[in-house]
């Protein structure tokens, strides 16, 4: 698609200059991943290929990036009767808003994908799909594939914590710790997002949400220790998981999705203080 999300875009200004530990965050894989079905996407800066299992139901989707420094691959399942063309009009009239997807198709999986090799789960109803790497490119890499319905879908391993984005905020456990598998689930109505600013301590990260509430994100970024993106957009009742590898401390939950007024989520009260432990 020609424009790339607006909360990538945020993502990607945030982070830059920061020591980023998205790759920690999602390279991991557990055990019950590697009894799923692999979804593979490579993505070398100028296309993205789709490989592995193309059937419905649970899959480990594992992103292979080479000749650029992140990949941040999406799926879009396009509704029935629906051409890629038709779904891309409706965003790129919008300013690239995947809330405008709708009623053409749904985002189902996002993430920020580091150099190398990482996975993350989600699952797939059958149907025709569209891979992107919307990693800042003028027109990102797209490919087209159908996934077919399976005769015994996989079903995913569950979780052992949920992290949930809602209008406007996030609900799920204060404390994620170093091995769980945790789901990243949208139980909104509008797009969302859930990334992680790390923050040196409670009072930092007091300060760095107020700045996030008042609009000043270059100030923000000034207080950041890390940067992590958990899903970097998912439509409504979709979810993604994966197991948390992430440097233990505090941390920011944050939505940088944009209104139709030009505010980010986050000037909405869309942040949350949250503790990573081993």
């Amino acid at each position: 698609m020609k424009r790339t999300l607006a909360l990538v875009a945020t993502a990607a200004l945030l982070s830059a200059g920061l020591s980023l530990a998205v790759g920690r965050a999602a390279a991991a894989t557990s055990s019950a991943a590697s009894n799923l079905p692999s979804l593979t996407l490579a993505m070398n800066g100028k296309s993205i290929t789709v490989g592995g299992t193309l059937q419905s139901g649970a899959v480990n989707v594992v992103s292979t990036v080479t000749q650029e420094t992140q990949g941040r691959p999406a799926l879009v399942r396009l509704n029935p009767g629906v051409s890629f063309a038709q779904a891309e009009a409706a965003v790129q009239a919008h300013g690239g808003d995947f809330n405008y997807l709708d009623p053409y198709g749904s985002l189902v999986f996002s993430t920020v994908a580091n150099r190398g090799v990482t996975s993350a789960q989600t699952s797939l109803q059958a149907g025709n799909y569209v891979a992107a790497d919307l990693s800042g490119h003028a027109h990102p890499p797209n490919a087209l594939f159908t996934v077919t319905q399976a005769a015994g879908p996989a079903t995913l391993p569950a979780p052992q914590a949920t992290m949930q984005t809602i209008e406007f905020g996030f609900r799920g456990p204060r404390q994620l710790h170093d091995g769980e598998l945790v789901r990243f689930q949208n139980d909104g109505f509008l797009v969302h997002m859930i990334a992680a600013i790390g923050a040196k301590n409670a009072d930092t990260a007091a300060k760095l949400t107020a700045m996030l509430k008042a609009g000043k994100d270059h100030r923000a970024q000034r207080l950041a220790t890390a940067f992590l993106v958990f899903d970097a957009g998912l439509s409504p009742g979709e979810m993604q998981q994966q197991v948390i590898t992430a440097k233990p401390g505090i941390y920011v939950l944050a939505c940088f999705m944009n209104t139709q007024d030009g505010r980010e989520y986050t000037q909405l009260g869309m942040e949350r203080t949250i503790r990573i432990t081993k």
